[in-house]
């Protein structure tokens, strides 16, 4: 029997702070009469993975998916010619076979037999229509510069060269070649990146609208989707057309999306959940002294940074000194020591801990002095007397708000600045990013690959879908070429360095930490898997009684 948390109890001892969180499965049997024999047969209970997605997806389309609620979504919905292991290392899955060119640019992958959950067969053709998807600029995804590693894509996605110049090929139904601009060490993680996911074309074109309805979705995953009540609730089960159908346990997954953590947590006092907190919703930050003193907290290190996004494009933040007074204002020991309080690392850079090129990093934390001689520099050379209030944006969660409290309060007290805070449902924040309509807003990164060139790349030009920021610099994007064309490690290690220099320099961005997963899940729940990226994967998942 699971010992259970009081979130009562916790409230009482403590009283102070914030988080969020994720995992997942399940079998059980029980007996039943037969006859007059008193007989007694085993039934297998249902395996129901029951956690929190706090939010609503924003899609459960993986050419558009660009958050991690959505990406958890995709992840359980659908497969890539590779799969990460819980270690973080590609494995084959859609392909059973990949050969590499003798100048690693040319991948040609065999794909196994496989289905989609509608019965039809997933061939080559899905995956060459489904990244030309991607890069087609009609569809505004903004993960399509994930796929620039292949020739003439980014070209392509900026209408100067045609989709058949594409470096992908489908030589058969069978057989899928690709084609890369450059070696890239690192192509078969990305291809287990839901961005590299198939899509189903007959789906896709009979339906623009496929993928936001479950009557409609179509996956080629270990799990299939059969309910979407909005901002409510999203059930899938088991796919019966998977390739790999016998090493999926669950039987069925249900998300909630609840976005009070506290109200999470009683759930999963409650048994109603099998899961509260990170990567999947939350736990409340008064709560997590406790948990970790029962010892039930899970706590896992992953290569993601917290940070606020700051729009560059008008205003006093157009400014760059007054971005960093903002930036080296904050007291990030305190915020981990008394908000997160589970071993993030404050961090002033922009690259997490796992692949950080300058530890000691750009600028001192809370370094209030300099701050405020930057402030004043900057709001002279914008003919200020005084900053006027700026608003900080943030997705509801109990950790978010705690966090924006602390920094309305430091950059009150110690450069005098008035500010407003603003909580919004996370996909409307989301969108306010995108269309810069914000001031300073919050959002953490998760690596996609463990790389710097997948944080640094986020802001190679303005118009990146994950920059959200509108800054931009040309020297910046030269260190990047160079970076893709360098075959020496520590080379491209100092050329990382010099354009990590150029965007602190900047300040589009205010980091804070390192961030880490945290969690309680039910002793009935084995074998979720959360890799060093903070990815959760409940394919391997089970659940007993």
């Amino acid at each position: 029997m699971r010992q259970k948390i009081s979130i009562i109890t916790a409230m009482i001892i403590i009283s102070g702070s914030i988080l969020a969180a994720c995992s997942g499965g399940g079998q059980t049997t029980a007996p039943s009469s037969v006859d007059s024999g008193a007989k007694v047969v085993e039934s297998k209970k249902p395996q129901v993975f029951r956690a929190n997605l706090t939010s609503e997806p924003s899609t459960a389309d993986p050419g558009l998916a660009k958050d991690a609620t959505s990406g958890t979504v995709v992840r359980a919905a659908f497969d890539g010619l590779t799969r990460l292991d819980k270690d973080s290392k590609p494995m084959n899955s859609v392909a059973s076979d990949v050969k590499v060119s003798e100048d690693n640019r040319i991948y040609t992958f065999t794909l196994r037999d496989s289905k989609w959950s509608n019965g039809d067969p997933v061939t080559a053709q899905d995956f060459e229509f489904a990244w030309k998807r991607v890069l087609d600029p009609a569809l505004a995804a903004e993960y399509a510069y994930q796929l620039y590693y292949i020739k003439n894509a980014e070209n392509v996605h900026k209408g100067k060269a045609k989709a058949d110049e594409l470096g992908v090929k489908a030589l058969d139904d069978k057989t899928l070649e690709v084609t890369l601009e450059n070696p890239t060490p690192f192509f078969l993680e990305l291809t287990a990146f839901y961005t590299y996911y198939p899509v189903s074309k007959k789906a896709v074109e009979a339906n623009p609208k496929w993928a936001f309805e479950a009557a409609t979705h179509v996956g080629n995953g270990p799990f299939k989707m059969t309910e979407w009540k909005h901002k409510s609730k999203i059930v899938l089960e088991k796919n019966e057309n998977y390739w790999d159908k016998d090493a999926v346990k669950l039987d069925r997954i249900e998300f909630a999306m609840i976005e009070d953590d506290s109200t999470a947590l009683s759930m999963f006092e409650n048994d109603e959940l099998d899961w509260a907190g990170q990567p999947l919703g939350g736990l409340p930050v008064d709560a997590i002294p406790a948990i970790k003193e029962s010892g039930k907290l899970v706590i896992h290190p992953k290569a993601t940074m917290y940070w606020y996004k700051i729009n560059t494009t008008k205003g006093p933040l157009a400014n760059a000194k007054i971005r960093k007074a903002l930036a080296y204002a904050v007291n990030r020991q305190i915020i981990v020591d008394n908000i997160t309080q589970v071993g993030q690392v404050p961090t002033m850079g922009m690259l997490p801990q796992s692949m950080i090129v300058k530890p000691e990093g750009y600028f001192k934390d809370n370094d209030v002095d300099t701050a405020k001689q930057l402030l004043a520099e900057g709001m002279a050379e914008l003919g200020l007397t005084k900053l006027p209030p700026i608003t900080l944006s943030y997705n509801t969660a109990d950790r978010h708000t705690k966090i924006a409290e602390a920094l309305q309060d430091q950059w009150k007290k110690g450069l005098g600045i008035d500010v407003k805070l603003a909580n919004k449902e996370f996909k409307v924040h989301l969108q306010d990013l995108h269309e810069l309509k914000y001031e300073i807003g919050r959002l953490g990164w998760n690596a996609d690959f463990n790389d710097p060139i997948n944080y640094l790349e986020m802001f190679r030009d303005a118009n990146t879908g994950t920059n959200d920021t509108g800054w931009e610099d040309a020297r910046y994007q030269e260190l990047l070429k160079q970076s893709a064309l360098e075959g020496n490690p520590e080379k491209r290690k100092e050329l990382f360095a010099q354009a990590e220099q150029i965007f602190m320099d900047a300040m589009p961005v205010i980091p804070l930490f390192t961030d880490v997963d945290v969690w309680v899940q039910s002793d009935k729940v084995k074998d979720v898997q959360v890799d060093g990226l903070g990815f959760i994967d409940l394919k391997w998942a089970s659940k007993t009684e």
